[in-house]
């Protein structure tokens, strides 16, 4: 019986995935990763047999209790097989119900963290998520929720109107009812808001607004996913802060 390694991939940039994640990675026998996983990343699993892309196929996606069952099945088959995630493999990644899939299965497993997307994202556009003068407290959100929710995102309001920075991940195509519900929490319409289009690539883009004219700021861009959203004070950092945009 194998053992399953969950690894975080990072935010995009393939340099950005750890050292310890890079070693289980070019011992692998087998990989199974995310469709937003860097490619580049992929070269170094220079012994696995198996590389298996569990993203977009033929227009549909993979269910999630697919990909629990494929784990289980190689883990049958190979003493290593790593599961690649984007960012890390426990915040808004399903790791948490992968290692219960795993656990029931008595598969072994081990977790590497990796950079999430909800970090790196503001500090390449420059935006400090905490500063003494402007934040004391962040919260990461995602901006959608399972089916049985509805799509209801009231409980944004709470969190709107009591953290200083709020990040929000895969928020770009529910821009607008997100930009909605800050706006009943109380939040101003003049807090700036900033929108970051491929994180850490070379195509990255970012874009800043006041909360009020985001949603037409985004659209007028062609936003699209993967982005990051952050809202709050720190956003007025990125002009003085910013360094990608000057290397």
């Amino acid at each position: 019986m194998g053992k399953v390694y969950l690894v975080g991939a990072g935010p995009g940039d393939p340099e950005l995935i750890t050292l310890k994640g890079l070693k289980i990675l070019k011992q692998a026998d087998v990989v199974i990763y995310d469709r937003l996983v860097n490619e580049g990343i992929l070269k170094y699993a220079e012994n696995a047999r198996e590389l298996i892309c569990v993203g977009k196929e033929k227009g549909e996606s993979w269910k999630q209790e697919k990909i629990n069952k494929l784990m289980i099945e190689k883990a049958k088959t190979y003493n290593i097989v790593v599961r690649l995630k984007n960012g890390d493999p426990m915040l808004f990644a399903r790791g948490g119900e992968e290692c219960e899939a795993l656990r029931s299965a008595g598969i072994s497993y081990e977790i590497i963290p990796g950079v999430s997307s909800a970090i790196a994202a503001p500090t390449y556009a420059g935006i400090p998520l905490t500063h003494r003068e402007y934040s004391s407290s962040v919260a990461i959100v995602t901006g959608h929720r399972r089916e049985r929710y509805g799509g209801d995102l009231t409980y944004l309001r709470k969190i709107f109107s009591s953290v200083d920075t709020v990040i929000v991940l895969m928020g770009v195509s529910n821009l607008e009812n997100i930009v909605r519900e800050a706006m009943a929490s109380g939040l101003s319409i003049s807090t700036p808001v900033a929108v970051i289009e491929n994180a850490t690539l070379p195509s990255q883009r970012v874009y800043m607004d006041k909360l009020v004219n985001i949603v037409k700021t985004a659209k007028e861009n062609n936003v699209k996913p993967p982005a990051v959203l952050v809202f709050g004070k720190v956003v007025e950092l990125r002009e003085k802060l910013k360094w990608i945009e000057v290397l």
